[in-house]
């Protein structure tokens, strides 16, 4: 429901690629809305939500998390501009934010890395997309949440020489790779002494693609990311290195996960959160497992 969203997107790009990410916030949505619980106040920055309507970017191809399918089963939300639906955790978890807030959901699919010029120029309100609670994003965009703790895993083929692997260690030598811009590939495998470490693939379903082709021995992930993953690739094995002392060190940036909305939009932030605050962990996984449980087989 934001009007201009191609040229808007367009020019925070542009900003982004010139100034690293810095580009300047512009303010979004106008008019007002009955039952909405955020708004703007004192002329700081615009809730977004100001005419009823949470506009929420994701790839819609990052499955569990989200993707994108051609009807409606199982509760998916249509992709604006097309004829595909999206569902997921992400999706899931922005209707529960809606429904206790009074909103609409609008759904947006972009890029990876168009994600946060998104928010940050107005053209959406918030990315509710798996992005890790991350310093280097914080300076960026605002986040609510955490709205689920992900844990940092490998996967393998099952006839690999690495699937007995009982710490990162045993990894030594492989090739490998990730998903670009994620601390999967810029922190997790870095740590891995004598790995061979490819480019970056481009998004999820890609750096799956290259280790069910062969192109790498082994993935680093998350753990949510990995069992949708075995859903589609049952020849997959997965490598948790958790307990073992031989294990990736993270921070809670790092495996904290976040919905990223402008730099200062304080209202939005807080009505998000209000929700968010009233879940525990064991309330996320649960409804991850329902959104692995109807993941389609090719998502």
């Amino acid at each position: 429901m934001k009007k201009f969203f191609t040229l808007v997107l367009a020019l925070a790009m542009a900003a982004s690629l010139a100034a690293c990410g810095g580009s300047a916030p512009a303010a979004s949505g106008s008019g007002a809305a009955a039952g909405s619980s955020a708004s703007s106040a004192g002329g700081g920055v615009p809730s977004g939500v100001e005419d009823g309507v949470l506009t929420v970017a994701m790839e819609c191809g990052y499955a569990p998390y989200n993707w994108s399918q051609p009807d409606d089963s199982n509760d998916a939300v249509p992709i604006r501009d097309t004829n595909e639906y999206a569902n997921g955790y992400d999706v899931m978890m922005a209707k529960k934010l809606c429904e206790a807030n009074g909103w609409k959901l609008e759904i947006v699919r972009l890029e990876w890395e168009s994600l946060v010029p998104a928010v940050q120029s107005g053209a959406v309100d918030a990315v509710i997309a798996g992005q890790s609670m991350t310093a280097e994003r914080a300076e960026q965009v605002d986040f609510a949440g955490p709205y689920l703790y992900a844990s940092i895993i490998c996967l393998t083929k099952a006839d690999s020489a690495f699937a007995s692997a009982k710490g990162i260690s045993d990894l030594a030598g492989g090739t490998c790779t990730s998903q670009q811009g994620t601390i999967w590939y810029e922190t997790c495998l870095p740590q891995i002494e004598g790995a061979d470490i490819r480019t970056a693939a481009e998004s999820a379903p890609a750096m799956l693609m290259a280790l069910e082709t062969g192109a790498v021995d082994f993935v680093c992930t998350d753990m949510p990311t990995a069992q949708g993953a075995m859903v589609a690739y049952p020849d997959f094995t997965l490598l948790d290195f958790s307990g073992s002392g031989d294990d990736f060190t993270v921070s809670d940036e790092d495996v904290n996960i976040g919905i990223s909305v402008m730099k200062g939009n304080t209202a939005l932030k807080d009505a998000m959160n209000s929700v968010l605050s009233g879940m525990t962990a064991d309330d996320f996984n649960d409804l991850m497992a329902q959104a692995v449980a109807v993941q389609p087989i090719g998502a």
